[in-house]
């Protein structure tokens, strides 16, 4: 598939490279991270007011931008007026225009954010540079039906609950059992550190790179984990630091 192409160990720039100049899910960090050596960015995916797909991570703007408001009671253009370092708040759409060459790896963080996503992935004509993927598989396979219904294919992941599924198919040996969890899906997202989650477990592993699954930990800030997640199988690290990825996993 396009998206994952050329093979490799790919490194995910989680909500770009942040900086003193630049605010996580803008697109100064966003082009950071890509001029760092990311080669995909993971983002998140909120919807406003007026159903306008933006980067954004959390429901409401006070952490990033001390602002106590919800993001999805906010019309685009009150979302566009906020001042971040690095740039204002964008849209999906606006961020696949502007970054032509990026992949991005969106976590849809709502219900009402979906629609909004198919319709600015579409717009863009980002099918090929986009893998969806949620915490909640419900959401998931939502967008993924309005994908499918207008025609259009695009790299997915699993969701929290599949995930758990596939690890326990795999720690009791249930091979086909666990194609049956993975079907359909192009990657597997592991949070690296969960408590219900041995990301470690080798037959895990290995029953994810026998089904041709991409395998991505998350979120891996230092180079000597990276290099033993490689060592194990990891074939796409998400890190906070694009560039201690980027330079640890370059050789």
């Amino acid at each position: 598939m396009e998206y994952f192409s050329p093979s490799g160990v790919h490194v995910f720039a989680h909500r770009g490279l942040v900086s003193e100049k630049a605010a996580e899910n803008t697109l100064t960090a966003f082009q950071d991270a890509l001029d760092a050596g990311a080669t995909h960015l993971e983002t998140d995916v909120q919807a406003t007011k007026d159903g306008v797909a933006i980067l954004f991570h959390d429901n409401t703007l006070k952490r990033v931008a001390g602002i106590d408001r919800d993001v999805k009671d906010l019309t685009f253009e009150q979302i566009r007026a906020v001042s971040l370092p690095g740039g204002p708040i964008v849209s999906l759409q606006e961020a696949l225009e502007r970054l032509p060459d990026a992949r991005f790896n969106l976590d849809i963080k709502r219900v009402n954010a979906i629609e909004p996503t198919v319709r600015a992935i579409i717009a863009a004509s980002g099918q090929d540079r986009v893998l969806v993927s949620s915490f909640s598989e419900a959401r998931r396979r939502k967008a993924m039906r309005l994908l499918r219904a207008k025609g259009s294919s695009v790299a997915t992941g699993m969701g929290l609950a599949k995930i758990l599924l596939a690890v326990l198919t795999a720690k009791l040996r249930m091979r086909r059992a666990f194609n049956l969890v993975v079907q359909g899906v192009q990657a597997v997202q592991v949070p690296f550190e969960h408590p219900l989650i041995n990301p470690l477990q080798p037959r895990f592993i290995e029953y994810a790179l026998d089904a041709g699954l991409q395998l991505n930990y998350w979120v891996v800030n230092d180079a000597q984990t990276m290099h033993e997640l490689v060592g194990l199988g990891a074939t796409g690290i998400v890190s906070d630091r694009a560039d201690v990825a980027a330079k640890a996993l370059r050789h």
